[in-house]
C-alpha cells in the first residue's frame, strides 16, 4: 500500500496539479464572460477559480516536495530555475512555471490593492503569466518525466484545446464588443 501511494504520488501530484491549474484558468475565463453568466453566477465562477488555484498550488508544492524527496531534482534546481544536473530546460521550466503561477496568485489575493489610481491594467497585466505559466507547465509535464502513455498525451492535447477554445471565445466576444456589438 505504502509503494502504490508512493508511486501514486510520484507521478501524480504533478497531473493533478496540471488538472487543477488548467481547471484554474478555464473557469477563469469563464469567471469574466458577461453574456452568459449575470453577476451572481460570475461571482460563483470566481469563487471556484480560486479554489481550483487554491487547490492546484497546493497540488504544485506536493510534487516539487515529492521529486526533491526522491532525489529526482534537487533543492537549488526546484527553486533556481534551469540549473537541474540532468534536465536544466524542462525542470527549469517547470520551476519557472512555479513562480508565475505563484505570481499570479499573489496578484489575485491583492487585487483589492490595484483597483485605484488606474492600476487595474497592471493587475490584467501581471495576472496575464497565468497563460505563459500553465504553457511551461505543459511542456515541462508532458516532457520532463516518464514517457507519456498515450492516454497521458490525449489529456495534454484536451487539456490545450480547452484553454485555447475558451481563450478564443473570450478574445472574440472582446473584439465583437469593441465593434459595437456586432457579429
Amino acid at each position: 500500500m505504502a509503494e502504490r501511494t508512493q508511486e501514486f504520488l510520484d507521478f501524480g501530484a504533478g497531473v493533478l496539479a496540471l488538472v487543477s491549474l488548467t481547471s484554474t484558468v478555464l473557469w477563469g475565463l469563464a469567471a469574466t464572460d458577461r453574456r452568459l453568466l449575470g453577476s451572481a453566477h460570475r461571482l460563483l465562477a470566481q469563487g471556484v477559480h480560486r479554489g481550483l488555484a487554491v487547490a492546484g498550488l497546493g497540488f504544485l508544492a506536493l510534487h516539487i516536495w515529492v521529486k526533491v524527496a526522491e532525489d529526482r531534482t534537487s533543492p537549488t534546481a526546484a527553486t533556481v530555475p534551469f540549473t537541474d544536473n540532468t534536465q536544466p530546460f524542462l525542470i527549469g521550466l517547470g520551476t519557472l512555471a512555479g513562480y508565475l503561477f505563484i505570481a499570479v496568485a499573489v496578484t489575485g489575493a491583492a487585487r483589492s490593492a490595484f483597483t485605484g489610481g488606474g492600476r487595474s491594467g497592471l493587475w490584467r497585466t501581471l495576472h496575464m503569466a497565468a497563460y505563459p505559466a500553465w504553457g511551461a507547465a505543459l511542456v515541462h509535464g508532458l516532457h520532463a518525466g516518464r514517457p507519456a502513455a498515450g492516454w497521458v498525451t490525449a489529456a495534454y492535447a484536451l487539456c490545450l484545446s480547452g484553454v485555447a477554445l475558451a481563450l478564443t471565445l473570450r478574445l472574440r466576444t472582446r473584439q465583437r464588443d469593441a465593434r459595437g456589438g456586432r457579429p
